[in-house]
């Protein structure tokens, strides 16, 4: 019986490590990975305990794309779910951190995969790209939009409309990617920092996260206003005056998520 295309493993009551387990096909998307993605966002999202997801893949390419032989053979769709988009993934409203932990190529599909998420580690001999146009595609899984609100405008319009691939180094030098490890060094430099995530307040992250999210698309007034509820909502949490005491007794807090 083959593996599954998607591994799921809870790392901890609060970090979960996903996995793209096709390597002899270069980790392309399949329906089966659509589907687990979307049923692993799932599941994060209704676990309160999680709290980060981080998502790395096996072999020397993190993801090579669609998988252009379900395409060709007119099962396209199934490569997408009506609420998330490509792979399940790139357009499916989430709540908690997910971490890209690229060791290896990550080229169309595979790159906005890495666009999609909210924080990257990436190995220092990683290439990032965009290469549709070199084949009549374009970068349709929001790749063509999320390079250019992610990369200074000359940047990600080089990415887009000549193909070719950007180093790790200079991902990290415009602030694609969070940082840079050594191949084979990459997931344990992702899991060290969603330790450092899931060792914080759980409400006061989950309300950072999403007054982040939301900047790129509010004016100034709804950013304020979004600003005054979400300070609300931490103040008010029992987690709040945990943090003060855990400060003043001089100990680590015990968060609640409440």
């Amino acid at each position: 019986m083959s593996e599954p295309h998607l591994l799921f493993e809870r790392l901890s009551p609060q970090i979960a490590v996903i996995t793209l387990n096709r390597p002899e096909k270069r980790n392309v998307i399949s329906g089966e990975i659509a589907q687990g993605l979307r049923d692993a966002i799932q599941t994060v999202e209704n676990d309160p305990l999680l709290r980060v997801a981080i998502l790395t893949a096996k072999g020397k390419v993190f993801c090579a794309g669609a998988d252009l032989a379900e395409v060709s053979a007119g099962r396209g769709h199934a490569l997408t779910t009506k609420s998330g988009g490509f792979a399940g993934f790139v357009h499916e409203p989430r709540s908690k951190v997910w971490i890209a932990a690229v060791d290896g190529l990550a080229l169309g599909g595979g790159f906005e995969l890495l666009l999609a998420y909210d924080l990257a580690v990436v190995s220092t001999e990683a290439q990032l790209g965009l290469p549709e146009v070199k084949r009549g595609l374009i970068a349709a899984a929001g790749g063509a939009f999320r390079v250019g609100r992610s990369l200074p405008r000359a940047i990600a319009i080089e990415l887009a409309v000549t193909g070719r691939a950007m180093t790790a180094e200079r991902a990290l030098h415009f602030g694609l990617v969070n940082t840079l490890a050594e191949p084979g060094q990459v997931l344990n430099a992702a899991i060290a920092l969603a330790e450092e995530i899931a060792a914080n307040a759980p409400i006061s992250v989950d309300q950072s996260l999403a007054l982040c999210k939301a900047a790129p698309e509010c004016d100034e007034a709804e950013l304020w206003q979004r600003n005054q509820a979400a300070a609300g909502v931490v103040i008010s949490s029992a987690d709040s005056k945990e943090g003060m005491r855990a400060f003043l007794e001089k100990r680590p807090p015990n968060w609640q998520g409440s």
